[in-house]
């Protein structure tokens, strides 16, 4: 995680100045997910990196929610070559959900968040998504809300241990199933051939 220090608006984009345990590691240029928004970092140093929103990020995510003294979830790019763990996540959100109710479990937390119906086909039982850029499964889904399992692990390291009912989150979904319902769709406006 890292910490909000500074939030400014310049004309329609919004720079964000982060302190975290990762900004001396990393380079200008490099992409840096940050509450599941991937931003390229344009300055860095001092324990503090600097990223820009811009007007289409903001519209589209939960990052204007956020003020300074907010804890970011950070995560770097995967290597060509590392392991996989959770499943494939780009930093591209694809909307914002609604944190409806969190339940302790006794040695867990079940999430429940409602999501825009538009989006139904892109969620199966036991399937992943992405929430402020922590990847989870699917504990259950309805017709416009799907809960999540969280685990002490993920609780601690995470924002998601200071979420609260009401706040709304940054919601990507999976991959494949974007692909999928796309060739779906594509397949569907082809004309039958004789």
């Amino acid at each position: 995680m890292g910490l909000l220090v500074s939030m400014v608006e310049e004309g329609t984009n919004v720079v964000l100045d982060l302190k975290s345990s990762l900004s001396d590691e990393l380079k200008v240029d490099q992409s840096l997910a940050h509450n599941g928004v991937c931003l390229t970092v344009i300055h860095c140093g001092s324990g503090q990196h600097r990223v820009v929103a811009v007007k289409e990020t903001m519209k589209r995510t939960a990052l204007g929610d956020l003020k300074v003294g907010d804890a970011v979830n950070l995560e770097r790019c995967l290597r060509m070559g590392d392991r996989l763990d959770g499943h494939w996540v780009q930093g591209h959100v694809d909307d914002t959900g609604l944190c409806t109710s969190i339940q302790d479990e006794g040695g867990s937390w079940l999430f429940t968040f409602q999501y825009p119906t538009r989006h139904a086909g892109l969620l199966v039982p036991k399937g992943s998504i992405t929430v402020n850029g922590v990847s989870l499964t699917l504990v259950n889904l309805g017709a416009d809300f799907f809960t999540v399992a969280v685990i002490p692990y993920t609780f601690q390291h995470t924002t998601l241990g200071q979420l609260q009912a009401g706040q709304r989150v940054n919601l990507e979904f999976d991959l494949l199933g974007k692909y999928f319902l796309r060739q779906q769709s594509l397949m569907n406006m082809v004309p039958a051939t004789r």
